[in-house]
């Protein structure tokens, strides 16, 4: 049975009823230990309190499982201090952990404790030089960094908040929100960087839970490892207890659980090792040798970070973007023409240029649903959508109803910055189900799952999949008395007997997705490959043997945003 542990709010110096109660919970609740944030000892004014720090020295309160506790607002007492340095104990099972200290229990689980407040980096520094340092409720960045070596965390013990903690949570603050500590760039650093199986902090007169959060794997299969934040209010107020079982051998999740979200430092985590599948993803601007030697990564364990959004390829605050291939910058989102496209520039006649187009949210995020801001992701995927309409229509003007479009997206939580592929199809190609079963006999061939088709477009965001490879696939509504051309396969796309069509404004549409399972490899390429099969384009499945000089592409690029001027929503002007 997996450890049971109890996390107690500031006690502030009520020592005789907080031990008295935990007295009574142990015969039935068989804790292994306890753990007591923010401050256990109050400002020492009161005689009572005075009375209960001695009675609690001479074991007259009694302690009845190891308990732990590090420093919170207020310096230790001095006759506490005294008795630490003389038996590295208050008292029988009560231990001090230290303003900056870890420890392992005997069930092998990982405390790890950075008590106190920020303070000027002088006045803290000074004291660490003796040993009263370490009572002191202060500590500085160099006290933070010091536990960046610490590999396992299970359970991390702050005053403070790290900075954005309640970034992307859907929870609020329960009670006083003004009595919520700062909260620190430096302790957000050390959460990410530690990932800790629980977080707890303090907040004297609040209580926060935030939904637990996932860390990217550092290595493709390795699982997630998941994080719960809470902070706990001072000993009397609601909710100042909180019990939970910890198995310290439990492996990482294979699956990312429902309800959590993707760690709000994600995108800041500079130390992470990027994975195979990422470098695919983000180096389709940014090519490199290393990327044609397939044995490169079984030889080279070591590789480079996953860009921020300062490096990405896809994000317009990286000052080095090939801004040449933007032709449409939107509220939430932006389109530009693909580097190294499927489609030759003369490959579809009507259009003059390849059509092979990236539709791409300004967020810096492995997936639109982890978009943290729901009305951020909601506004963003309302945009894409335009977009994907407006390029419909300006395909069904162009080509004079003669083209059809496939979009696809690979959906992973540990990828680096999502994103759509737009691509034109002939429509006999759609009509005749070809392009479905060109995705249904490829995903067979690689052991894939099955497609799983969205019956109606208004479930789109219920589709119950983490990591998915998702397609949409349109066509231009047929226009009356339009025959079928000499020679065009039966019209299966919109028999009756065929469901998950719908109608578009522009035509009609069908949505099939192929769930992603987290410890199975899936090709990134997998829908250009796809597409590429379909097209006859077999010699052009690389992209990066179909790369063109700068003045090409800006030629290409020129040339679409002429075709797609009038249908560019961005391009109106409200009167």
């Amino acid at each position: 049975m997996a450890p049971k542990c109890i996390v107690i709010g500031s006690l502030n110096g009520q020592l005789q009823l907080a031990f008295s109660k935990l007295a009574k919970l142990q015969p039935k609740q068989n804790f292994s230990f306890a753990i007591i944030v923010g401050d256990l000892f109050g400002d020492g004014s009161s005689e009572n309190e005075l009375e209960e720090i001695t009675a609690l020295l001479e074991g007259k309160i009694e302690v009845v499982l190891p308990t732990y506790f590090s420093l919170g607002n207020r310096p230790l007492p001095t006759q506490v201090v005294e008795k630490i340095q003389a038996h590295d104990e208050v008292c029988t099972n009560l231990f001090f952990l230290g303003k900056r200290g870890t420890l392992k229990t005997l069930e092998g689980i990982r405390i790890v404790a950075l008590g106190g407040n920020m303070g000027d980096s002088e006045g803290r520094s000074k004291p660490e030089s003796n040993a009263i340092g370490r009572f002191q409720p202060t500590y500085s960045e160099s006290d933070a960094r010091a536990l960046f070596g610490i590999h396992k965390t299970d359970i991390l013990i702050t005053n403070q908040w790290p900075k954005d903690v309640r970034l992307g949570s859907g929870q609020s603050v329960s009670g006083d929100e003004s009595s919520v500590p700062s909260e620190l760039q430096c302790l957000a650093d050390v959460a990410a960087t530690l990932k800790p199986r629980y977080h707890f902090s303090r907040s004297d007169e609040a209580f926060f839970e935030r939904e637990p959060f996932f860390h990217l794997p550092e290595e493709e299969g390795n699982g997630y490892q998941t994080t719960r934040f809470i902070s706990l209010p001072t000993w009397g107020s609601k909710k100042a207890l909180y019990a939970f079982n910890l198995d310290p051998t439990a492996p990482p999740l294979l699956s990312i659980p429902t309800g959590c979200t993707i760690c709000p430092w994600s995108a800041a985590q500079s130390k992470r090792k990027v994975l195979p599948s990422q470098r695919e993803s983000f180096q389709r601007f940014a090519p490199s040798d290393q990327d044609r030697d397939p044995g490169h990564k079984r030889r080279h364990k070591q590789r480079a970070p996953p860009p921020g959004p300062e490096q990405c390829f896809f994000c317009l605050s990286n000052p080095n973007i090939a801004t040449h291939l933007v032709t449409s910058i939107g509220n939430d989102s932006y389109i530009t023409t693909a580097k190294g496209p499927l489609p030759s520039p003369s490959f579809f006649p009507s259009l003059g240029f390849p059509g092979h187009m990236l539709i791409i949210p300004f967020e810096h995020c492995p997936t639109i649903d982890l978009i943290f801001d729901p009305a951020t992701r909601a506004s963003t995927f309302a945009e894409m959508q335009r977009y994907r309409e407006s390029l419909h229509q300006m395909l069904n003007e162009k080509s004079g109803g003669k083209l059809g479009a496939v979009t696809w997206e690979v959906s992973r939580s540990g990828g680096i910055h999502t994103h759509w592929q737009f691509l034109p199809m002939p429509v006999e190609k759609i009509r005749g189900r070809l392009v479905e079963a060109a995705f249904q006999k490829e995903a067979a061939n690689l052991g894939y799952e099955k497609f799983k088709t969205i019956p109606d477009r208004e479930q789109i965001d219920k589709h119950g999949m983490n990591d998915y490879f998702r397609l949409f696939i349109w066509t231009p509504t047929r226009s009356e008395g339009e025959g079928r051309a000499e020679g065009e396969a039966q019209d299966l796309w919109s028999a009756p007997a065929h469901k998950g069509v719908y109608k578009t404004e522009s035509g009609e549409e069908k949505i099939t997705m192929l769930p992603i399972q987290p410890e199975n490899r899936f090709d990134l390429q997998f829908g250009r490959r796809v597409m590429g099969k379909l097209l006859l384009l077999d010699q052009r499945l690389d992209w990066r043997d179909c790369t063109q000089t700068e003045d090409e592409e800006t030629k290409d690029a020129e040339a679409f945003k002429e075709a797609f001027k009038k249908h560019d929503f961005t391009m109106e002007v409200e009167e």
